[in-house]
């Protein structure tokens, strides 16, 4: 749906940059918290200092951002038949949304489009803002919206957010096409029937909705299954409450005290009530002759405390030894490795190998505008003499060899450029003034606790 120089008048196509502008700008904005939100998941690995780690981590993780919109160009490259004589191709709001953030979606989005634009003249320059706003933020607003509706209404697990992934994305492709056609009524250059548009647009456009939904389905399903925790639409699904349990004690005259659970990190009452009762529990101690701590022994019928567990029998004069928690090892440390690996190799075959036996038929934009007219007000490109124009490289007869290289090209530029951007915006949220995001995202997730503590000490 890569929109060309001519088919939209300059005003609107000055307008909907305008648009894209400020989508671009405000994106960048939440891009920070959204990529401090996944480093403060991501922190807490063992090194024992929380600010330290959630820096880590936003460094490790800020690139994977850019590893999806190398995902989304290369898929692009694989347009598949919908129709006879008609392809599509995956516009990647919805996967970009659900994987990385709303934010970071449409930033990825509008950098995979940057770089389709400038090298492969693939879309036009002057219509580079229509077509962000079209295949970037209507497909991420709309995807985005759906899937968290879905995926607090679906059962919680993996199998919710696959098919919230796919109803979104199968959604957010003719949203896509009804944006275009309303952007064409205002600015379109061909004077044509827009029910005919409208109607060519949104049919074809819902049947590109069905592969897109499958694809996003595919890959997001992937993700969420061995590395949930970087998932931004899959967060609440990721982080499962951890509990504290204490250990099955041996009763006086058979049977056993049964353990009881309680959250990892709770309230900051619960955290200071185990405080306190800790306190009194050691200040009620006293030494004995030998130097070793003993408890005093308690009062013939007085009650027990709150919370404790009489484990005795009838008649039983004995006392039940104290319960005790088990100490929770460090988690440990988590790396990219594999998604890394995995994203590249997915990348690289994508874009070099599997694109060759792409559908060459026209996709639904260029279809429906050669059926209407519209195609004869496309202008030259400005960088159609590009040698990766077309995704070939110039020189290179062999068309198989000509294509994959300037695939895996073009997926190369499009990790570079898109790990730089979310790099620096993580970096930069890190150097404001004031608390640093990785502060506040590591300490955001056990902090009432800590201070719980410390209060009562």
């Amino acid at each position: 749906m890569h929109v060309p120089d001519g088919f939209i008048n300059a005003p609107v196509s000055v307008a909907a940059g305008a648009v894209a502008a400020g989508a671009v700008a405000v994106s960048l904005r939440g891009a920070r918290r959204e990529l401090g939100a996944v480093a403060g998941r991501s922190a807490g690995d063992g090194s024992g200092n929380p600010a330290a780690d959630a820096a880590a981590a936003g460094d490790r993780t800020a690139p994977l951002a850019g590893l999806v919109a190398a995902f989304i160009f290369a898929v692009q490259m694989l347009n598949f038949p919908v129709a006879a004589g008609t392809s599509g191709h995956l516009l990647g709001g919805a996967l970009a949304a659900i994987l990385v953030g709303p934010y970071t979606g449409v930033l990825c989005v509008s950098v995979v489009l940057l770089m389709q634009g400038v090298l492969f003249a693939d879309g036009g320059l002057t219509a580079l803002g229509v077509n962000i706003v079209v295949m970037g933020v209507v497909t991420v607003l709309v995807a985005y919206g759906i899937f968290r509706v879905l995926v607090r209404l679906l059962p919680r697990g993996r199998g919710g957010v696959t098919v919230a992934s796919f109803a979104a994305a199968l959604v957010s492709v003719p949203a896509a096409a009804i944006a275009f056609t309303g952007i064409y009524a205002v600015g379109g250059t061909a004077d044509v029937a827009l029910g005919r548009v409208f109607a060519a647009m949104t049919g074809v456009h819902v049947l590109i909705g069905i592969g897109e939904a499958a694809i996003t389905a595919a890959t997001v399903g992937a993700v969420v299954a061995v590395r949930p925790d970087l998932v931004h639409g899959a967060r609440d699904f990721a982080s499962r409450p951890l509990e504290l349990r204490t250990a099955a004690v041996a009763a006086p005259g058979g049977g056993t005290v049964p353990p009881r659970a309680r959250p990892a990190a709770g309230s900051a009452a619960d955290a200071a009530g185990g405080s306190v009762a800790a306190s009194a529990t050691d200040s009620s101690a006293t030494d004995s002759p030998n130097g070793s701590t003993t408890s005093p022994e308690r009062e013939p019928g007085a009650e027990a405390g709150p919370g404790s567990e009489s484990a005795s029998g009838p008649g039983s004069g004995s006392e039940v030894e104290p319960v005790t928690a088990h100490t929770v090892p460090a988690r440990p440390a988590r790396t990219n490795r594999g998604l890394w690996i995995g994203g590249l190799a997915a990348t690289v075959i994508c874009a070099g190998v599997v694109s060759f036996y792409a559908s060459a038929s026209p996709d639904g934009l260029e279809k429906v505008a050669a059926d209407n007219g519209i195609d004869k007000q496309a202008e030259d490109h400005a960088v159609k003499d590009s040698p990766l124009a077309d995704y070939g490289v110039g020189g290179i007869a062999d068309p198989r060899l000509s294509g994959g290289l300037a695939g895996v090209i073009g997926a190369g530029a499009t990790l570079a450029v898109g790990s730089s951007v979310f790099v620096a915006v993580r970096r930069r949220r890190e150097g404001r003034p004031g608390q640093p995001e990785a502060v506040g995202a590591a300490t955001s997730q056990g902090g009432s606790s800590g201070r719980s503590g410390n209060e009562t000490a």
